[in-house]
């Protein structure tokens, strides 16, 4: 038997929208670019602050009796100077329309964290392990190391200025206990003034 053929097919389905493909490449394109690009909102000017408050740090520190005072200074520098340098990157980054959470921006974050934390639990263990000799050099490797692995994601000079502070900390571990206040001046004073200068006046902040 002979099979019947409609007189009327089923209309194909319409392309999408000229509007709506124009819209998914320009949205591919974006995402494209963040995950390329590399995270600009880090402050200069916050690193020249930071740098001002270790050497104030280094000299309370060194005027103190015992390397365990000294620490003490050291950590509260520590805690003062990531909320100014924080403030200063959310403001360059608002005044810049630079997204905080974008894909370089994310990508630092998680980069720079892990060493900082690890950092912060190291502190803990060498306290109470009586080794506070030990814990300025540390700091220095551990810092040096999340500025390499989150400046991978930001401008050329940052990752320069990590291997700087690595450099120091390795100075830190082999020399006297009493050279510790000097090398961290160097370092978190000397490097974070000398660096963020230039990054302040060729980045726009």
């Amino acid at each position: 038997m002979a099979s019947v053929t409609p007189l009327h097919r089923a209309p194909a389905p319409e392309p999408p929208a000229l509007h709506v493909r124009a819209m998914d490449n320009l949205a591919f394109i974006r995402n494209t670019m963040e995950a390329a690009g590399a995270f600009t909102a880090v402050s200069g000017w916050g690193m020249v602050a930071v740098g001002i408050i270790a050497t104030i740090a280094a000299t309370i520190a060194s005027a103190q009796h015992s390397v365990l005072r000294s620490i003490y200074v050291w950590v509260a520098a520590a805690v003062l100077a990531p909320c100014v340098m924080l403030w200063a990157i959310v403001r360059k980054a608002r005044r810049a329309h630079v997204p905080l959470l974008s894909g370089p921006g994310r990508k630092f974050l998680l980069s720079f964290s892990p060493p900082m934390l690890v950092g912060a639990l190291l502190t803990i263990v060498l306290y109470r392990g009586g080794l506070v000799e030990t814990i300025p050099g540390m700091w220095l490797l551990l810092y040096g190391t999340a500025v390499v692995a989150g400046g991978a994601f930001s401008v050329r000079v940052v990752p320069v200025m990590g291997i700087c502070f690595m450099l120091a900390g390795t100075l830190a571990v082999f020399t006297p206990p009493s050279w510790n206040d000097w090398i961290m001046a160097a370092a978190f004073g000397g490097l974070h003034i000398a660096f963020g200068i230039p990054i302040a006046r060729r980045h726009g902040g």
